[in-house]
């Protein structure tokens, strides 16, 4: 039985979230919530403070002021353990193992959802076997779920690039996470490559998880999103939906430039320049450079 407290807990609530680094302020008090079946836009200028604050919400950055709460449990500030509680992402720049198979990358998704340790792994166990075979059968369900499973035996590098931007988002979910956050998923891309993305994260939407997706291509974000929160120099301007933001004079004046139309394809900047950090598994692991 759902209670009262479940339906109404946000999935995400970053509540005043500030960073800092030495005398530069990248994200300052900052407040998004993110509920359950939503997906959520968050836009801006290069350097606006996007990237720096999913680096927060994912323990890559320590905030230096706020709190970050999945599911109205605050967040330890590291991103395995994040990753556990439910919270997986891509990044602006691919980071696969270019190296190992489609199927293998999605397998490294699921270590966190792994229970046997190092010994049942070395004695390879029946609870171990048991374990491997339930991760290689949700690992086809993935690759099934975003039409690769035909691919399974390919190496990564070998895919075309907006299979392997698909392939990033199956080892995010390779996690079972209850919150996707997206960093420019169709940085890139052709318009046929964004529609079948859009409707990859619409799919995803209806399987139960939250989005929440930095992109540049306004047309993209005003048709996928509920809600789209816009930040400029680390604090966020507005907040609505995309009929509100989009028609928003200072929106206009510190990011769209004119006033928005949604049948222009152009896109409305260019991808920010922060570097992106290297990924395992769909959890965050290293740090990358202030500049979002």
């Amino acid at each position: 039985m759902t209670t009262t407290t479940e339906t109404t807990t946000p999935v995400l609530d970053a509540g005043g979230v500030t960073m800092r680094f030495g005398g530069l302020t990248a994200v300052r008090d900052v407040d998004l919530k993110v509920n359950a079946g939503e997906i959520v836009g968050l836009i801006g200028p290069n350097g606006a403070g996007k990237t720096t604050f999913f680096n927060c919400l994912t323990g890559l950055y320590v905030p230096t002021e706020g709190k970050v709460r999945y599911k109205g449990t605050v967040l330890p500030p590291k991103p395995h353990l994040v990753t556990q509680a439910g919270i997986a992402r891509t990044f602006q720049n691919i980071r696969l193992f270019a190296n190992m198979t489609v199927l293998e990358n999605v397998l490294v998704g699921r270590h966190t959802r792994t229970k046997e340790g190092l010994w049942s792994a070395l004695l390879r166990g029946p609870g171990f076997k048991k374990a491997e075979a339930a991760s290689h059968a949700r690992a086809m369900e993935l690759l099934e779920f975003i039409g690769l499973q035909d691919k399974a035996d390919h190496l990564a590098r070998n895919l075309p690039y907006g299979d392997q931007r698909k392939l990033e988002i199956a080892r995010a979910l390779a996690s079972d996470p209850g919150l996707l956050l997206l960093d420019e998923p169709t940085a890139g891309m052709n318009p046929q490559e964004t529609r079948v993305t859009e409707e990859l994260i619409f799919a995803i939407r209806d399987m139960g998880i939250a989005v929440l997706v930095i992109e540049h291509d306004m047309r993209f974000i005003f048709n996928l999103c509920d809600r789209v929160a816009c930040l400029v120099q680390g604090e966020k301007l507005v907040e609505g939906t995309p009929a509100v933001v989009q028609g928003d004079e200072r929106v206009v004046a510190a990011y769209l430039g004119t006033p928005f139309e949604g049948d222009t394809p152009e896109k409305a900047g260019t991808p920010d320049a922060e570097p992106a950090a290297a990924d395992n598994a769909g959890s965050t692991t290293s740090t990358e450079g202030e500049g979002q």
